[in-house]
């Protein structure tokens, strides 16, 4: 008579990941997951490392310090030089480290913060371009689910003993304190 008693062995245990069930079923590769955490922070990661060279340096048609300093001093920014210096090393520096999957969760944090930033400037323009918001939301809702899920296996981040092992507390923190540092920044907008 089969015990009814919880024993498991390793035949029926359950695993954290995709196995093969059958010849003929269709399973997920672990690496698939890797390889989609790996585009989506590269696409992500270097869209704003460029962003951010277009603040800091006038590369791709942007305005430099001085005229990106001009834009944040004309939303209500003080010290509109410090602000485009800020920012744009905020999204430099976050985009490249998101790209490489370099402290994930805080490079997810930093394009949070200066994404919530954006969508401030923006709001009120209705969701769709010129005037909208919806490309600042979309690149806000990548980082943090970066910062949520972790790097995948393809990152630097891997050979980092403390992030190593992804932990959803660290991502949560992480994006709390994006968010704490953008309505700190929002403050001191006029």
């Amino acid at each position: 008579m089969p015990s009814s008693s919880p024993s498991t062995t390793a035949a029926t245990s359950p695993t954290l990941r995709p196995t093969r069930e059958s010849a003929g079923s269709a399973t997920t590769s672990p690496h698939a997951y890797d390889a989609g955490l790996l585009l989506l922070r590269l696409v992500l990661g270097l869209t704003m490392a460029a962003h951010g060279s277009q603040k800091l340096f006038g590369w791709f048609g942007g305005g430099g310090i001085d005229g990106t300093g001009q834009f944040f001093t004309m939303s209500g920014y003080p010290a509109g030089n410090v602000m485009a210096v800020v920012a744009g090393l905020t999204e430099t520096l976050g985009g490249l480290a998101l790209a490489v999957g370099l402290l994930t969760p805080l490079a997810g944090a930093a394009i949070v913060g200066t994404m919530v930033n954006a969508i401030a400037v923006t709001w009120g323009g209705g969701f769709f371009l010129p005037k909208g918001n919806e490309y600042e939301l979309l690149l806000t809702a990548g980082a943090a689910a970066l910062a949520l899920t972790g790097p995948g296996r393809y990152a630097v981040d891997r050979f980092l003993p403390v992030v190593r092992a992804h932990r959803l507390a660290y991502g949560v923190a992480a994006v709390v304190v994006g968010l704490v540092t953008a309505g700190v920044i929002l403050l001191l907008r006029k």
